[in-house]
């Protein structure tokens, strides 16, 4: 056994993946603050509650050796697949879409769960099938049976932001992995294909009208491209520095809906302007890339995997909730990670955060 594999646990705890956490929090956290006073609702403290919710599973998550993770991958990815099934059977409807669990306490959302137990199902599925040259079609037909079930679930609440990360996740870690060119080649052809057959079948005419006023938003104002006219004006009013905390105008007098979550950016950027979003950004850059190293640096196979996932994870949805708010992707309805308020989102992060860091004060123990 190697010297550093006797080191006690504590002296391998991973303390820049830890401040990170701790800043975009603070982040977080001061931004809702805002947007409470914007509502005159104490949001704030409830994210703190989630917070520290999801700070100690987070800690729970990173204490269990991860090798059991591996082996309860598929049950979990079975477990999660049911609560999906349920959704649909029993699901609470907000907002016309049929996405939570009501348990009385508090509602759960099994689509964020089901991002963690994608991970988890192909970490375990390639670390039992290596295949250092590339996997072809044919090796991931029954990894691509897995991810289409959950997809199609997800699409009928429906929730197209929540799929489309499930199976961008999927893609990320197998295009990390390796697919034969081939391979590649036919998915890109299928889903050229595929795409007007998905619009005409797969997607409500409300997401539609979200479609077609990205593309265009002068042509309905005051409908579906009321919310990004208003985010690009917040944008362009906070200028280089911002307004200042508690001074924005876009967001304090009502004209932004939802920039509590989805469009938590929008809040930040009107009150702390180019050079605020610039400093957020670094931070999720920072924090993509301490992932990616934990990956490279992991003891084996599942573990690269996990981390790899996990960077992907926080990767697409900061891509797409700031694609979204800025009109460049249609409104999906995607928060962006421990900035947006919301308890199941805010929880699968950090669970996601505690399996980054189970792998990385690991990363030298066989």
């Amino acid at each position: 056994m190697s010297a550093n594999a006797l080191k006690p646990l504590k002296l391998r705890f991973d303390w820049v993946l830890t401040g990170l956490v701790m800043l975009l929090s603070s982040i977080g956290l001061l931004n809702l603050y805002s947007s409470s006073m914007a509502l005159g609702e104490s949001l704030h403290i409830a994210q703190a509650t989630w917070l520290g919710l999801g700070l100690t599973l987070a800690a729970v998550t990173a204490l269990i050796d991860y090798r059991y993770y591996q082996r309860w991958a598929y049950v979990s990815y079975g477990f999660v697949l049911f609560l999906l099934l349920a959704v649909l059977l029993f699901g609470t409807i907000i907002n016309g879409s049929r996405r939570w669990l009501n348990f009385g306490l508090f509602l759960l959302q099994p689509s964020e769960l089901m991002k963690l137990a994608m991970i988890l199902l192909v970490g375990r599925f390639v670390a039992d099938n290596p295949h250092p040259e590339g996997y072809s079609l044919f090796n991931m037909a029954v990894p691509l049976a897995l991810v289409g079930a959950p997809t199609l679930l997800i699409m009928l609440q429906p929730d197209l932001g929540t799929s489309l990360v499930v199976v961008f996740i999927f893609f990320t870690l197998f295009f990390f992995l390796g697919i034969k060119m081939r391979s590649t080649l036919f998915l890109f052809g299928t889903a050229a294909i595929a795409a007007p057959l998905f619009w005409f079948f797969g997607l409500h005419d409300y997401q539609k009208r979200r479609i077609t006023s990205f593309l265009d938003l002068e042509k309905d104002p005051y409908g579906p491209g009321w919310q990004v006219r208003q985010a690009l004006i917040a944008f362009g009013a906070g200028g280089t520095t911002g307004k200042g905390h508690l001074m924005g105008t876009q967001v304090q007098m009502g004209f932004v809906p939802y920039h509590e979550s989805d469009f938590a950016a929008v809040n930040w950027a009107e009150e702390h302007g180019f050079v605020g979003m610039m400093f957020l950004m670094a931070v999720y850059i920072a924090l993509i890339y301490w992932a990616l190293r934990v990956a490279r640096n992991a003891r084996d196979r599942f573990g690269m995997v996990v981390a790899t996932g996990v960077a992907a994870l926080i990767f697409w949805h900061v891509v797409i909730n700031l694609a979204m708010v800025l009109g460049m992707l249609p409104v999906v309805g995607l928060t962006l990670p421990l900035i947006s308020y919301g308890g199941s989102s805010v929880i699968t992060i950090m669970i996601g955060l505690g399996l980054l860091m189970n792998v990385s004060i690991r990363r030298h123990v066989f």
